[in-house]
């Protein structure tokens, strides 16, 4: 394994890791020395991994996140809607995907996580910039949602439904 395998699967074994993960760990694991592993972190650091160390091992210092993918239809009149419901309980809009019988899969990053960045989407839709990607296949779309918890994604799901646009939800 080389330097920079090594460092991908240090940087994977701690975001996966409910709890410090110790450098002794790590350095029998890969089979290298802990001052090794010590050097290992200290260049991912500087590579701009947000590290912490503390006396029970290692932790990455990055915001949790979950995510769902849910399968939607709706018109051009009620997307304000679907998106103020989504950002309103906490949770980002990552993107749109859908599935098109002649193009095939089409996916576009939407990074939409709060009102305002609504109203910049509709309004770029409004201005003609471009015309929502679910019009070429009757309305049905895919989001890719991201939250802090599944709670939170269980409160979209909810809603997306009771609002009568969720057709399917599958994990992301």
């Amino acid at each position: 394994m080389t330097g920079s395998d090594r460092r991908a699967e240090i940087v994977r074994q701690i975001k996966e890791s409910k709890a410090p993960v110790s450098g002794q760990r790590m350095a029998l694991a890969y089979g290298v020395s802990r001052q090794v592993i010590v050097q290992d972190i200290a260049l991912l650091r500087a590579s701009g991994y947000d590290i912490i160390s503390t006396n029970r091992g290692y932790l990455l210092n990055a915001p949790r996140t979950v995510s769902r993918i849910f399968k939607v239809q709706h018109t051009d009149e009620q997307l304000e809607e679907e998106l103020c419901c989504i950002v309103d309980l906490g949770a980002c809009v990552e993107n749109v995907m859908v599935n098109h019988r002649v193009y095939g899969h089409m996916e576009a990053p939407l990074g939409i996580n709060s009102r305002r960045k609504v109203a910049e989407f509709l309004e770029d839709i409004r201005s003609g910039k471009s015309s929502p990607l679910k019009n070429i296949t009757s309305n049905y779309h895919y989001h890719n949602v991201s939250a802090d918890s599944e709670e939170t994604l269980d409160m979209v799901e909810q809603a997306l439904s009771e609002k009568k646009f969720l057709i399917a939800v599958r994990k992301a």
